[in-house]
């Protein structure tokens, strides 16, 4: 606890206000031990922790995101901070490294106006992980489930720890389950005392207008290219044209732009590819290649949904291409293939084809078998 009569820029928790602009209390008992679900609620995204060391605990080093910045700053000075925030934009811009430096800013010990010390006890366990309240939900496979809320909603039935402000950062959001987002809908409307709820939701996502309504919005937006290439060059150090075809394939979204260079993403697309134009349907040779490339490529399981998506830049790129507009094109690399793909297959075919792929990504969403999915995709897309 901070020292009697210290001045702080936060909020003490009594002026944290739930969504339903109700008063919390500050009521706080003892708890008997506990300990957090094993396979759902865990202290840390490890997905975070690969990129610790480059993830700054400073809005400061937070490329971007200024209207973000500048909404929760506002909030946090006036006192009207919500219990339920909803941090709504593309994947992988910074969402969960931004929740966690707010995190660890309302609960430093010398916080400096918005910004955490980076020296304290306490944010010192936010940068390594292991700060015992703060707490990260993914989904589980495909989507959050109604078991993971109700795990969630028996851990946060007990007062934090040793935080303050007890933070919750439930990722991808608009992969939750109408019925998970039912059991969920309680908590947002009286979040339990010190206890804040951070949301992450794809813009494009189908987020229920009922959690919407429970939360305040804060808007995030794609990075500019040039400094997810910068970054790019100096983590893997990739050569300037190599990491500004990378940072454009990934769309401003650092965090998609690490997925494809470390899967290799972008050499299995063009496999693919080179695949379907060296083909001939129904022939024995096409029917081994494809089973074969359909079998390794399942094996991405939960990234085979990126996989996904660059096939749709492709192809969206053969349509520019083949309209005459090859300036917008996002897949450079592939340009060369261009005339032939379009010679191969008409507009109308190309169509179809991103037809295809939305029709893939769909029955990966609802469990299908992913060998088979990639089966009947690639064979359709030959």
């Amino acid at each position: 606890m901070r020292p009697p009569g210290k001045k702080t820029f936060f909020p003490h928790p009594s002026l944290l206000k739930p969504c339903n602009g109700l008063p919390c209390s500050l009521a706080a008992f003892h708890p008997p031990a506990f300990h957090l679900a094993p396979f759902s609620v865990r202290l840390y995204d490890t997905a975070m922790k690969q990129h610790q060391e480059n993830s700054p605990l400073s809005f400061a080093e937070i490329i971007g995101q200024d209207k973000a910045k500048k909404m929760l700053r506002r909030a946090v000075a006036q006192g009207r901070l919500t219990h339920a925030l909803l941090f709504k934009g593309p994947t992988g811009v910074g969402k969960k490294t931004f929740a966690r430096t707010f995190a660890a800013a309302l609960n430093c010990r010398k916080a400096e106006g918005i910004e955490p010390c980076g020296r304290c006890s306490s944010c010192l366990k936010f940068h390594a992980g292991s700060h015992p309240d703060f707490l990260v939900l993914e989904p589980d496979g495909a989507a959050i489930k109604i078991n993971q809320v109700r795990e969630l909603k028996k851990t946060l039935a007990f007062p934090p720890l040793e935080a303050e402000i007890r933070v919750a950062l439930l990722c991808e959001i608009h992969t939750m389950r109408r019925e998970a987002a039912n059991s969920l809908l309680k908590t947002l409307e009286e979040p339990p005392d010190q206890t804040m709820l951070i949301l992450t939701g794809d813009e494009a996502g189908g987020i229920l207008p009922t959690i919407l309504s429970r939360c305040q919005t804060v808007p995030f937006f794609p990075l500019p290219q040039e400094e997810v290439a910068k970054i790019l060059r100096q983590e893997a150090d990739l050569e300037p044209e190599s990491a500004t075809a990378l940072a454009a394939m990934a769309e401003g979204s650092l965090g998609r732009a690490r997925l494809l260079l470390a899967k290799d993403l972008l050499g299995l697309r063009r496999e693919i590819v080179d695949t379907l134009l060296q083909l001939e349907p129904d022939t024995p040779a096409a029917v081994q290649a494809l089973s074969k490339l359909a079998e390794s490529t399942a094996t991405l399981k939960e990234d085979l949904g990126e996989l996904l998506e660059l096939l749709t830049t492709w192809l969206h790129d053969l349509l520019l291409f083949s309209r005459g507009a090859p300036g917008s094109i996002i897949n450079h690399d592939l340009s060369p293939t261009f005339p032939a793909a379009c010679r191969r297959w008409s507009g109308g075919q190309l169509s179809g084809r991103l037809r295809l792929v939305e029709t893939a990504r769909k029955q990966l969403a609802r469990n299908c078998n992913p060998t088979a999915v990639c089966e009947v995709l690639f064979f359709g897309l030959l």
